[in-house]
């Protein structure tokens, strides 16, 4: 694989990912709605804006795979989630498509299966309880992953990121980190393993209290550098009780389930799947 497209590569996970992978391509093609100024040797730049689809076609022409890391990150209204992470998630794939790309990197989240409880262990193959519109979006994206590699055959990873950062700062992200390598080497698995066609992974490290089951990343030869247990003393050291009034602490999406939330925050714990 000699050309990616890194989309979102001005964003927090766009950077770390743009460090992480410089130098392993020919060209690292980045692309964001925000200018670019530290361009470097084997970089490039597009700026583009995922929801006009007429602006993705130039950034797409000659490229091998795509990490798709623009568009919306955090919970928000409607419009917001819809503009970016429903609308412009189709037009990046259609663009692929039309381009002949034959590889896609999808960032997923943990948001998509927020509302399982934390003392439950989820699986890649599950059904989706998503813990607000954010968490929507996500699903949708993994649903349209689906569709593109049985219909077209652009073979996509799904990575449901927890949280990536240089370290977990909090208990909840003691479950749910990531370091920069170890995502980085969750992409370099979906841009070059021969056998991604439609697979969805947990982007976490070597988590001791991880809630996810991440057998199909280690089946696919992912093997973690990382560990966010090496954190655990100074983190919990730090962190105040939890509200247990609210549903966030029980849940794994966090506060995201919070927002909006209405009822009892022990209901969740009734749904069969």
């Amino acid at each position: 694989m000699k050309t990616v497209l890194l989309t979102g590569a001005a964003g927090s996970i766009g950077s770390g990912l743009r460090r992480e992978l410089k130098g392993v391509y020919d060209e690292l093609r980045l692309a964001d709605i925000k200018a670019i100024n530290d361009v470097g040797p084997g970089e490039s730049f597009h700026r583009l804006d995922i929801a006009d689809a007429g602006t993705l076609g130039a950034a797409m022409k000659g490229v091998d795979g795509v990490i798709h890391m623009a568009g919306q990150s955090v919970e928000a209204d409607w419009e917001t989630v819809h503009r970016q992470n429903i609308v412009g998630l189709y037009n990046l794939y259609e663009a692929a498509r039309i381009a002949g790309v034959k590889r896609i990197v999808y960032p997923s989240s943990n948001h998509a299966v927020g509302f399982y409880p934390r003392s439950r262990r989820v699986g890649a193959v599950t059904v989706f309880r998503p813990d607000g519109r954010y968490g929507i979006s996500k699903a949708f994206g993994e649903l349209v992953a689906a569709l593109y590699a049985d219909k077209f055959g652009i073979g996509s990873l799904c990575i449901r990121i927890g949280n990536a950062n240089d370290k977990p700062i909090d208990k909840r992200r003691l479950s749910i980190w990531v370091s920069w390598r170890d995502l980085a080497q969750l992409v370099r698995i979906g841009l070059e393993h021969p056998a991604i066609h439609f697979e969805i992974v947990y982007g976490v490290s070597d988590n001791e209290r991880s809630w996810f089951d991440n057998a199909t990343a280690y089946q696919l030869g992912y093997r973690p550098q990382d560990r966010a247990e090496d954190y655990a003393a100074d983190v919990l050291a730090k962190e105040l009780p939890e509200d247990m009034t609210k549903v966030g602490p029980r849940v794994i999406g966090g506060s995201f389930a919070d927002d909006d939330y209405a009822g009892d925050p022990n209901r969740f714990e009734k749904f069969r799947y």
